[in-house]
């Protein structure tokens, strides 16, 4: 299990892996503060926590109602226990959590045809598009997210 914290001028980003895996950090803490940066978060806090298919499934179930392993999920400030996955930017310094959960990952870019680090870059900008307070509830808003997501991305160098 490793553990990372950086302070960049604006965002500190809080990493646990609490997986086996082994997960290229400085690539998160790269993305994030990148990420901050374009959206001009500043002095924010985020968490970033990557854990097993068990665990998201729990948190899934008990956030979601989802009795099944996913992706990502993300937590603001504003989330409350009844399952309100989407809300707006954190208040205060707390920009909010994502969970992660990178054996879903990995197969996920073999689905896609991609490198398991080019989704896990996809889906971290997915988590933080989330903590801004845009949402995939329906196809329109799932299309404008994902668009979103790969122009931040091609911006990006991996």
């Amino acid at each position: 299990m490793e553990n990372a914290n950086t302070n960049d001028r604006n965002i500190i980003i809080e990493i646990n892996n609490r997986t086996e895996h082994k997960i290229d950090l400085n690539l998160i803490k790269r993305v994030t503060a990148e990420f901050a940066r374009v959206y001009k978060l500043k002095h924010k806090e985020v968490s970033i926590a990557f854990v097993s298919d068990a665990e998201i499934k729990k948190i899934n179930q008990a956030y979601r109602k989802l009795n099944k392993p996913t992706d990502v999920l993300s937590f603001t400030p504003s989330n409350s226990a009844e399952g309100n996955l989407t809300g707006q930017a954190g208040e205060g310094d707390f920009f909010g959590e994502i969970i992660i959960d990178y054996s879903q990952i990995k197969r996920q870019a073999g689905k896609f045809n991609h490198s398991a680090q080019e989704e896990l870059v996809f889906i971290l900008v997915h988590g933080l598009l989330h903590l801004l307070g845009y949402n995939d509830q329906t196809v329109k808003t799932k299309k404008e997210m994902i668009k979103i997501g790969e122009e931040f991305i091609k911006n990006f160098e991996i």
